[in-house]
């Protein structure tokens, strides 16, 4: 179950990814949740909404910059993309179906480094906005954003702008993907699937954590479609308990607990996040094998529980507080430890399952939600373990999409004998 039905090139005579509906899905599932809060437009800046209503991609260099380029989508008409500089030739040329009329230049401000000059950029910037609202006969209704910062806010209220919320009715519209993004999903397990077992191949001890995140990054970004490695996290021995999500030059040594993170490989925008656990050059002791257990029945106990209807309550009622499993007093000192995430052309897609918020705020499960469910356990500065599965909701079952093996840790070369002083 989870496997990728098709290959990940184009061909003429096989129906795969059908990008053209995918792209008409996401623009009007967008508009329809744009009217369903009241929303004359909806003006988008990051860049996972940008691509969500127009299909173009954010280079690396703008994505943490929010107002570089952005999209605004009015009343019924086709989205507007307001494209950094001159690229705006580029995208009339690579991506025709934007109207040709809808490509602008943006005006920037980047957060501010413009410095006195902001005002002025803003000033362009909303007197554009405010010009198509009008073109598209939705001037005066109530602008949807999904970024502000203060310069708008004065240029804004200036201009007697209604702005509100914009980025709660994308969040809607995200959570919920088509067969066409579904499938999308199941390569990007699939990439996972097979980059897992080149971790497992090219891991042993005497190589850095670093070198294997090197490794791995090469390997990713050698398959077509690869726009993006957010992060291959590495951590070995002491570095996995807490778990920082961070890989360093540390050298892995025999006996080594080793765990890996496809956090976020972007194949044609759509994102990873997937954990195993390895242990390097010898069996895990009992202890680790028990350690790993209880995290496994974490997880499968909380996969158990997703199901078309109910709730992310229903969910991380499987899991333990965070004063069971650690003694913490707080669960938000366990953030991200018991855990899930929705999974699409952003790493937090809805829904996001935490015993921190999901108990006393639970929100649906749906059909065509894709999300990931997380948990780990440890020892502090010895060892930790640290497993994650994919999957996507369906009527009647849920589908993983993470088929690397995860019942038990990944042992990697094991010396019969070697290291068993070591407790």
């Amino acid at each position: 179950m989870g496997t990728a039905n098709f290959g990940i090139a184009g061909l003429d005579w096989q129906q795969r990814v059908n990008w053209d509906r995918l792209k008409k899905y996401r623009t009007e599932r967008a508009r329809e949740h744009m009217k369903k809060h009241g929303l004359g437009a909806l003006l988008c800046m990051y860049d996972e909404n940008v691509r969500y209503l127009t299909g173009t991609l954010t280079p690396g260099w703008n994505r943490l910059k929010p107002g570089l380029r952005y999209a605004l989508l009015c009343g019924d008409g086709a989205p507007v993309l307001f494209e950094q500089g001159d690229l705006g030739f580029q995208i009339e040329r690579h991506s025709p179906w934007i109207p040709k009329e809808n490509v602008r230049y943006s005006y920037a401000w980047i957060k501010g480094a413009a410095g006195p000059a902001s005002r002025q950029q803003v000033t362009k910037f909303t007197n554009a906005i405010l010009a198509e609202m009008k073109r598209h006969g939705v001037a005066g209704q109530k602008l949807g954003v999904d970024f502000i910062d203060i310069n708008m806010i004065g240029i804004f209220k200036e201009k007697k702008i209604n702005w509100v919320d914009g980025m709660t009715p994308m969040m809607e519209a995200r959570a919920v993907k088509n067969i066409d993004e579904q499938e999308c999903m199941r390569i990007v397990g699939a990439i996972g699937d097979a980059t897992h077992w080149e971790c497992m191949k090219f891991l042993r001890p005497g190589i850095t954590e670093n070198q294997v995140t090197a490794h791995l990054m090469k390997y990713l970004y050698s398959i077509p479609g690869m726009e993006d490695v957010e992060d291959v996290i590495v951590s070995s021995g002491p570095n996995t308990w807490p778990n920082w999500r961070n890989f360093s030059d540390r050298i892995i040594q025999p006996g080594d607990i080793v765990f890996m993170d496809l956090a976020a490989l972007t194949w044609n925008g759509y994102k990873s996040c997937y954990y195993r656990t390895y242990c390097v050059g010898k069996e895990p002791t009992r202890e680790q094998k028990d350690t790993y257990a209880t995290a496994l029945e974490w997880l499968y106990d909380s996969i158990g529980a997703v199901k078309a209807g109910t709730t992310t309550r229903e969910i991380a009622k499987k899991w333990p507080s965070a004063k069971q499993a650690w003694g913490y007093k707080e669960e938000d000192q366990a953030a991200a430890n018991l855990w899930g995430h929705g999974l699409g052309l952003a790493q937090y897609d809805p829904p996001v399952i935490s015993r921190i918020w999901s108990l006393d705020h639970p929100v649906e499960i749906k059909s065509g939600m894709t999300f990931a469910l997380e948990t780990q356990h440890g020892k502090r500065f010895r060892y930790g373990v640290r497993i994650e599965e994919m999957l996507i909701v369906h009527k009647k079952e849920i589908e993983i999409i993470s088929n690397f093996p995860v019942k038990q840790i990944t042992v990697v070369d094991p010396i019969p004998g070697y290291a068993d002083h070591v407790k």
